[in-house]
């Protein structure tokens, strides 16, 4: 069994695949017994002919495929539920995230007390654009307002958590974007993690700034009213 399963969900990102993927090896082979996820969301490119290919430098590699476009919640859900290991680490397929920063988050869940069950990725210098950059920041803020999560990056595709505690948590599109506030709602805590951040050098962007702003709103009050109506409660046998 791995130690460490990587979930990577993508959608029309052939040309990212074989250098992440190669990244990926770098970072892990020798250090952890590890296997990769990736998981398609229906591309419309040819996505899954890559992947397959890779199979055969990276044995590690298992590739599912979405029969119809899902989301990326969705393909991170389905990535996490097919893993064999107790741990999982995220990253997005776009290679914006740097799979160097794994070892980062694995050291910091060695030396972290019991209680934290995610280590966030926390881009402290952003590689994107003006716009994308400028609605990343609204967007912690008001999070950070509504949620009072204490997390200062929650959009970072990089993470590492539990696969039991992530299977617990409220499934919905976009809950991606909200494990630290979920983690806490189950009784958890998150500790963020400075990391890499890198331009986008092949394909294009999923997301819109209108996109994010108004799905964002919408996910917000949602999240606001699973945090108002949970509840943990702390049992003892006699």
């Amino acid at each position: 069994m791995p130690q460490l399963s990587v979930v990577v969900p993508v959608f029309n990102e052939r040309d990212n695949i074989p250098s992440l993927l190669a990244e990926i090896a770098t970072a892990l082979r020798g250090r952890v017994d590890y296997e990769v996820i990736y998981v398609d969301d229906d591309s419309v490119d040819d996505s899954r002919a890559v992947l397959i290919a890779q199979k055969v430098a990276h044995p590690e590699l298992r590739v599912l495929h979405h029969v119809s476009r899902s989301g990326q919640s969705t393909a991170v859900w389905n990535g996490v539920r097919a893993a064999r290991s107790p741990w999982i680490a995220t990253l997005d397929g776009d290679g914006q995230n740097d799979p160097a920063d794994i070892p980062k988050l694995l050291a910091a869940r060695d030396a972290a007390a019991g209680a934290v069950q995610l280590f966030a990725g926390w881009r402290t210098t952003r590689r994107d654009s003006f716009n994308k950059r400028l609605s990343s920041k609204i967007a912690n803020a008001v999070r950070s307002r509504m949620l009072r999560d204490a997390t200062p990056d929650t959009g970072c595709g990089l993470k590492l958590f539990e696969r039991e505690v992530f299977l617990r948590l409220p499934y919905f599109d976009h809950m991606h974007r909200y494990l630290p506030a979920l983690v806490r709602r189950a009784g958890g805590h998150s500790q963020s993690v400075p990391v890499g951040h890198r331009p986008r050098t092949a394909g294009v962007s999923k997301y819109g700034m209108l996109d994010r702003l108004w799905v964002g709103l919408a996910d917000l009050r949602g999240v606001a009213w699973l945090m108002r109506r949970g509840k943990v409660t702390r049992i003892e046998e006699l």
